[in-house]
């Protein structure tokens, strides 16, 4: 199936209280060329995505961009020092002992002498949190390969119109070649006769000359390989491996044969033909550098 070169995609995921949220953007290019985003602390995940990006993607700039949402409230754990508070609490009883002061020191009194809570970010688990990634950005792909593929259902629904548009022009230019020669035969023929003054021509002579310029502009090579390049790329447009290097190669042949049906049709219908044809052609050639 054809996948257009643009896209986007996004997916959300949650891992051990952390929330994450990735987004893919993609454009045209012609080699692959992905820039991943995420927290500086957090690097180590880069490969990997782009790794996985890979296995999906084998041409465009892709952008990924991967947030992480560590700002929940049940991210922080309080922890108590333990051995402070004792201290604190045996020394309080022992100035209690030695002035005779009432005991008076309650949880709350106690908790806030310096250090005794701490405030700490609940520990990470690096690992799944690495796979919880690379799970939500499966799911980021799946959604960006539908909208690529939607669209690159668009783009072979167009080139096929193209396809049929030059088929039809090259079918006129198959039935203009024979009309070419013959209109040539008796220009030829009034040439040589005006040459000669009316005298009788041979027709061996004139059958000679139309031969050899019927070689010339014969374009049947060119009308059956343009033939053969378009069921190829019929073929290119019913496949499932990404095709846009190869119909890039196709467009270029395709270039090359209508430009030679031009040069040898030596007519100002065929030429008008073989215009016309490089247009559609022109017109397949845009459309496939938004493919795959």
């Amino acid at each position: 199936m054809i996948k257009s070169m643009t896209g986007y995609g996004e997916a959300k995921g949650e891992c051990g209280g952390i929330d994450i949220s990735i987004e893919l953007k993609s454009v045209n290019s012609r080699y692959l060329d992905c820039n991943v985003k995420l927290p500086r602390v957090y690097i180590a995940a880069e490969e990997p995505i782009k790794s996985v990006v890979q296995r999906h993607i084998s041409r465009g700039k892709v952008d990924v961009f991967v947030t992480l949402d560590m700002a929940r409230e049940d991210d922080a754990v309080i922890r108590v020092n333990k051995p402070l508070a004792r201290a604190y609490l045996e020394a309080l009883r022992e100035l209690s002992g030695e002035f005779g002061l009432p005991e008076v020191v309650d949880a709350v009194t106690l908790a806030s002498y310096p250090d005794v809570l701490r405030a700490e970010k609940r520990e990470t688990d690096s690992e799944a949190l690495y796979a919880a990634i690379l799970a939500v950005l499966e799911v980021a792909l799946t959604r960006f390969d539908t909208m690529r593929e939607q669209e690159g259902a668009r783009l072979g629904a167009d080139i096929e119109v193209r396809l049929a548009a030059i088929e039809k022009l090259a079918a006129r230019a198959e039935e203009r070649s024979p009309e070419t020669v013959a209109e040539y035969r008796e220009r030829l023929e009034a040439r040589i006769r005006e040459l000669l003054q009316d005298k009788t021509v041979s027709d061996a002579r004139v059958l000679t000359e139309v031969a050899i310029f019927a070689d010339k502009v014969a374009v049947d090579e060119e009308l059956v390989r343009l033939a053969s390049h378009i069921a190829q790329t019929r073929l290119f447009l019913d496949s499932a491996e990404p095709i846009g290097r190869r119909l890039d190669f196709l467009v270029q042949e395709l270039n090359r044969e209508v430009n030679t049906l031009g040069t040898k049709g030596n007519d100002s219908e065929m030429t008008l033909l073989a215009v016309d044809i490089k247009a559609e052609i022109e017109k397949i050639r845009e459309q496939a550098q938004n493919i795959e």
